[in-house]
């Protein structure tokens, strides 16, 4: 049977966790789904477990034995955070992620041998040496050994995007500074008329969520920040992902529950998005036309489904500020969200708090 390479890596649904947005999209888990030959190893644990030693990424004075078998990481998640992510990387390299190790700041975990003299040109691993960040990145139970071995500091691990076999792309859905990733997202899907199919989901300790899917061999897919839009970063071919499981300053990273344990392909359209030339640098909008078209934040605050009202609106409001016609929009996007159930001063509210900025 396969092994499950996120095993101790699902929070408890039952652990106060609130209710999870995304899960709006998604039929219910447990009808014709297929069986998970994973089942029987998953284990759950919380998403932001605090680290339970200070953090460093200073090696140890012993390295680990590459040689030794990979600890049980559930009697070693928490008093053994190297062994537990050896034996995660292990799992998932197993079920074909390339992977490499990271440090609880989530770089690379192996200096790069050619430090204080760079490779001309850049070398990328053809010296046979490691510590060439997603390069070194395999499935080969040896090699990722090998580089624990040298990293015994390590206490997450990378999954390499864009590599035979899955050729993973990674969305990135950020939380902070007041993005919302999830939001955007959606309105990207609305507005260019693709679906987000359920795939695998994994939630991060800043509150953001990063989702898997599987892409063709080519085109590659540039890794991006933000240039979808605010709040949303790709991670494609020389990019990687924090693996589920990985304890970081912040917190593990687990995958959210009952998400699926395969990657979803990437939609079409989606694809056309990630791999499109990106816009000249400097390029103005042509005059009276919004970054943002107004109409079609309307009509994302109008197809706000309950649970997601104030923050569909919340959004338009911010995008329509950014777009120089946050007083022009206001009266509409009332008008929008009152349709949908929302009260014109609850509604007044939310847009004024954008206009504020917060």
């Amino acid at each position: 049977m396969t092994p499950d390479p996120w095993r101790g890596t699902t929070p408890d649904p039952s652990g106060g966790k609130q209710p999870d947005p995304w899960a709006e999209r998604q039929p219910d888990p447990r009808a014709n789904r297929r069986p998970d030959p994973w089942a029987d190893v998953r284990r759950r644990t919380r998403p932001t477990e605090a680290p339970t030693t200070t953090p460093t990424d200073r090696p140890p004075t012993a390295p680990m034995d590459p040689t030794a078998a990979p600890v049980d990481a559930p009697a070693t998640a928490l008093t053994d955070p190297p062994a537990a992510a050896l034996t995660q990387a292990l799992l998932a390299a197993e079920a074909g992620y390339p992977v490499m190790p990271l440090t609880r700041s989530k770089l690379p975990a192996i200096r790069s041998p050619h430090r204080g003299h760079p490779e001309v040109p850049t070398c990328r691993g053809a010296c046979g040496r490691l510590g060439h960040g997603v390069h070194d990145a395999s499935t080969d139970p040896l090699t990722v050994r090998r580089m624990f071995a040298a990293a015994p500091w390590a206490t997450g691990y990378g999954i390499a995007c864009g590599r035979p076999p899955h050729h993973l792309i990674g969305i990135d859905l950020d939380t902070k500074n007041g993005a919302d990733g999830l939001t955007a997202l959606r309105f990207l899907a609305e507005q260019h008329g693709f679906p987000l199919p359920p795939t695998v989901t994994v939630l991060t300790p800043s509150g953001g969520r990063h989702l898997w899917f599987t892409g063709p061999p080519s085109p590659p897919v540039p890794n991006s920040v933000g240039r979808l839009a605010p709040g949303i970063d790709v991670r494609g071919a020389g990019g990687y992902l924090v693996g589920p499981g990985s304890l970081t300053t912040h917190g593990r990273y687990v995958l959210a529950a009952d998400a699926p344990h395969r990657p979803a392909p990437v939609p079409d359209t989606l694809l056309t998005l990630l791999t499109a030339p990106p816009p000249p640098a400097h390029r103005e909008p042509p005059y009276g036309v919004p970054p943002q078209p107004a109409a079609a934040l309307i009509r994302f605050v109008r197809a706000s489904p309950r649970g997601q009202r104030n923050a569909r609106l919340f959004w338009a409001a911010c995008r329509a500020q950014e777009s120089g016609l946050g007083q022009e929009l206001a009266a509409r996007l009332t008008e929008a969200a009152c349709h949908t159930g929302l009260s014109a001063g609850e509604a007044r509210a939310t847009i004024a708090s954008a206009a504020r900025g917060r």
